[in-house]
């Protein structure tokens, strides 16, 4: 009874193994191919910046202020508020009394 077991146990790791290695095997590769792939393209890029200083063009950036336009400055245009942020004379006679029934604008008296 002991060596079944024995052999069972094996043959769980030998099909948990052959799932295992393969797929091991291609994330590992695909990996080394995603860095290679990563060289070629740096080695691409130096190889150009190598070209472009050999040519003598340099891209040159000056930290420098920006200067106004010569001339008076234009004057911006007003635009009228949108319609949401206008007072509404229906929601401002909520907060009086003379909107609501039995105020001071009721005809009721109270």
């Amino acid at each position: 009874m002991g060596s079944s077991k024995q052999m069972a146990f094996a043959l769980a790791c030998a099909v948990v193994a052959s799932a295992v290695i393969p797929g091991l095997a291609g994330y590992v590769s695909a990996r080394l191919e995603a860095i290679e792939s990563a060289e070629r393209s740096l080695r691409a890029l130096e190889a150009r910046l190598e070209a472009r200083e050999a040519r003598g063009v340099r891209t040159v950036s000056i930290p420098i202020r920006c200067l106004r336009p010569p001339g008076p400055p234009k004057q911006l245009q007003r635009q009228p508020p949108a319609a949401a942020l206008e007072p509404d004379e229906r929601r401002a006679g909520r907060h009086g009394d003379r909107g609501r029934p039995g105020g001071a604008g009721s005809t009721r008296g109270g």
